[in-house]
């Protein structure tokens, strides 16, 4: 799943859904192909959803926050309209439903807080174990 926006520098980029096993991954590409950013995660699969959001990362040099904040946003967006609980062990997006939780939850988000149990899941989805 692909979708374009508009920088602020008015450059084109897209974010792309990767939903691969074991990690899947959000990406901002630049209009000439160029990977600029990742929000990367696992997801658990069972009755709801889950996606551990564990690392997210953008070059500064390409917009640093802007880039960031479109990354979540996109990543949000499609866990309120997939039913997907969030699970943000990523210190960007846990710092972001801090603030914006309530909004989030409002609209009709589900997030948890990450356990102990969830770093196993990232350590293992690592190293390539399922």
């Amino acid at each position: 799943m692909t979708q374009g926006f508009t920088h602020n520098t008015s450059a084109s980029v897209t974010v792309d859904l990767d939903l691969a096993s074991p990690i899947s991954a959000y990406t901002i590409v630049r209009a000439d192909g160029t990977p600029v950013g990742t929000a990367d995660f696992v997801v658990i699969p069972g009755a709801s959803e889950e996606r551990i959001f564990f690392h997210t990362e953008v070059c500064q040099d390409f917009g640093g926050r802007d880039l960031v904040a479109l990354l979540i946003s996109k990543a949000l967006t499609d866990s309120i309209r997939e039913n997907i609980t969030v699970v943000p062990l990523c210190p960007m997006f846990a710092r972001h439903l801090q603030v914006q939780g309530d909004e989030f939850i409002a609209n009709g988000g589900a997030f948890r807080q990450p356990t102990p149990d969830d770093i196993g899941v990232i350590t293992r989805a690592a190293l390539g174990e399922t």
